[in-house]
């Protein structure tokens, strides 16, 4: 598979929360930080996400914002 995402971030699922038409999936990476990602049912159950699947997620933005406090 290519990508033209640069941001491909290996790492496992740690937690699924399931809802009526999207899932939470939260994926753990090495080292410990989570990202979280918001994905349909089916598109959850077309990959068989499970609870220690490891997985890749993709981040592609063309835009990063900022803050200070």
């Amino acid at each position: 598979m290519k990508l033209s995402a640069r941001n491909i971030l290996a790492g496992k699922v740690k937690r699924i929360v399931e809802g009526s038409v999207n899932d939470e999936v939260t994926v753990e990476l090495p080292g410990g930080t989570e990202i979280v990602s918001i994905i349909t049912k089916s598109s959850a159950e077309a990959l068989g996400l499970k609870v220690g699947s490891e997985v890749f997620a993709i981040v592609k933005a063309s835009n990063v914002l900022l803050g200070t406090p």
